[in-house]
């Protein structure tokens, strides 16, 4: 029977960390950033979300509630909800027609021409909705530049210039600065988009048409829906635009509850009962996006 004689074990030497180690250890969020780093954010979160929307509901329950009853009996209230949605519902799907074909135009320019319609298009987000509206009234109002040159042409000034005050000038005017939102969102799916089913299905004897609804439209789908989604929620509530140019001749939610607010009325539980219901259509609208992207992931 051999025996096994244990070898002395001496002091093991530490390893040095590599390079790669050291960077990821440099790199390295403390304890205290991972602790309360988010602490900043969720205090500007407290105080310019949650103060403002606790100070709404104490507002819109006084007198148990009598104000949601009373806009919920207003036919001006319905009528404000129901133009309120066609107006968003039609800005909304204008935009994300336009800002997809624009995307598609993105993803097939070189690099060089992509950057400068990417910049292009961040110019309409920079600017207010006041100021967008105001370009549109001198651009196409009743002595704007575009209708003063289709008068010159024999068109009608009055009738023309007074376009741009109707519904359909709203969702013109609200798709400006809506479809670089859309094609924002959609290039980064279209330019990643996998082109061999679509190739597989031409192969097949498909016609274009049929390969671009079947293949590449049902891979788009999610992104699609989550962009519509969002410009539509951003319609609905949109105000400073409609005040521009309809001031109060469009009955919708949002300049009916300016009007609470204002020529005397000082309606403050019925304002905030109407604020709390725009919220909820708009956060509604936004949770259906999220969640046709949840349940066709990428």
């Amino acid at each position: 029977m051999t025996s096994v004689h244990a070898q002395p074990v001496g002091p093991v030497e530490p390893v040095e960390p590599n390079a790669t180690q050291r960077a990821k250890a440099a790199h390295a969020p403390r304890g205290w950033v991972r602790r309360f780093g988010g602490l900043p954010a969720a205090l500007v979160l407290a105080l310019g979300f949650g103060l403002p929307l606790a100070s709404l509901v104490v507002a819109a329950f006084e007198g148990h509630g009598e104000a949601f009853a009373a806009i919920a009996l207003d036919p001006l209230v319905r009528d404000a909800f129901v133009n309120s949605l066609a107006l968003a519902v039609g800005a909304g799907t204008a935009s994300l027609i336009v800002g997809a074909l624009i995307a598609v135009t993105l993803a097939r320019q070189a690099p060089r021409r992509r950057r400068i319609w990417l910049a292009a298009m961040g110019v309409p987000l920079a600017f207010s909705g006041l100021v967008i509206a105001y370009g549109f009234i001198l651009a196409f109002g009743r002595s704007g530049f575009v209708t003063l040159t289709l008068a010159s042409l024999g068109a009608d000034p009055v009738r023309v210039g007074a376009l741009i005050y109707t519904a359909p000038g709203l969702i013109a005017a609200y798709a400006y600065y809506l479809i670089p939102r859309v094609a924002l969102m959609v290039y980064p799916a279209i330019a990643n988009l996998d082109r061999r089913p679509i190739d597989a299905a031409l192969t097949l004897g498909a016609t274009p048409l049929r390969a671009i609804v079947d293949v590449a439209l049902r891979e788009l789908r999610p992104t699609l829906a989550a962009a519509w989604c969002l410009v539509t929620a951003i319609a609905m509530g949109t105000y400073g635009t409609a005040l521009a140019l309809a001031g109060t001749q469009i009955n919708i939610l949002p300049l009916l509850m300016f009007l609470k607010m204002s020529d005397g009325q000082t309606d403050f539980p019925q304002a905030a009962a109407l604020s709390l219901v725009l919220m909820a259509v708009c956060s509604g609208v936004l949770a259906l996006g999220e969640c046709l992207v949840r349940r066709h992931p990428q």
